[in-house]
């Protein structure tokens, strides 16, 4: 197994940042447009207009042209909230890291790099609405680097930057459909401390929950 290192980010590595955020984003659409699937209110629709059509036309043909029709919709919707959520974290601050995080009070973003090609990163700065916490941000590890604890190793770093700047905690944001995400977070000991939806219609449609993620460092040091 290939060794890797957590460093922190340099200019040069600008594209292989960007290229691993946008990909790990997108992994996310399948299982964003089951999630879709598995709502009642899209179960209910797509079981009204195929009743509806099949009771009109009195053949299976339209009402099964006319449910591909909605699911594939449906799916574009999905696609389209997914890279309008890329965009905009990319003119945010994945554009300009340096100016972001780099230059900034208590912020820093690192990559982890094997044979010299960046295949995980991560990030922190000042949580908006807790003053005492970092905010963990833009983790994302290559599909084909995983299981390798690249991910535990990043989260370790944020913890760690944290802890010697004397915050209390890190914070992160992850959604109901990164189970694997979810299931690192609680491993390395965060504690799920509250679920909302995201306010944009289509996520509202979908019924898309966002989670908050809490580690106090103060009780991770009792614990060790």
């Amino acid at each position: 197994m290939a060794s890797f290192q957590i460093r922190k980010y340099r200019d040069e590595d600008s594209e292989a940042v960007r290229d691993t955020f946008t990909m790990g984003m997108s992994e996310h659409v399948p299982s964003s447009f089951m999630h879709m699937l598995k709502q009642p209110p899209t179960q209910m629709v797509l079981m009204c207009l195929f009743c509806a059509l099949i009771t009109s036309s009195k053949s299976f043909l339209l009402p099964i042209l006319a449910v591909t029709l909605v699911l594939a919709g449906a799916r574009q919707l999905v696609v389209y909230m997914f890279n309008k959520y890329i965009d905009t974290s990319l003119s945010k601050d994945l554009n300009n890291i340096s100016e972001t995080y780099l230059k900034q009070k208590d912020s820093c973003f690192w990559v982890a790099e094997v044979d010299g090609v960046v295949v995980g990163t991560v990030a922190c700065l000042p949580a908006e609405k807790a003053p005492a916490c970092l905010e963990l941000k833009r983790m994302s590890v290559r599909r084909s680097h995983r299981r390798m604890g690249i991910a535990k190793a990043l989260c370790r770093t944020v913890a760690e930057f944290t802890r010697e700047r004397g915050f209390a905690a890190v914070l992160l944001v992850t959604s109901v459909v990164q189970t694997d995400a979810q299931k690192l977070y609680e491993d390395m000991g965060y504690k799920k401390i509250r679920e909302f939806v995201v306010p944009e219609l289509p996520a509202k449609i979908m019924n898309f929950t966002l989670m908050e993620y809490r580690l106090d460092l103060q009780r991770e040091g009792k614990s060790e």
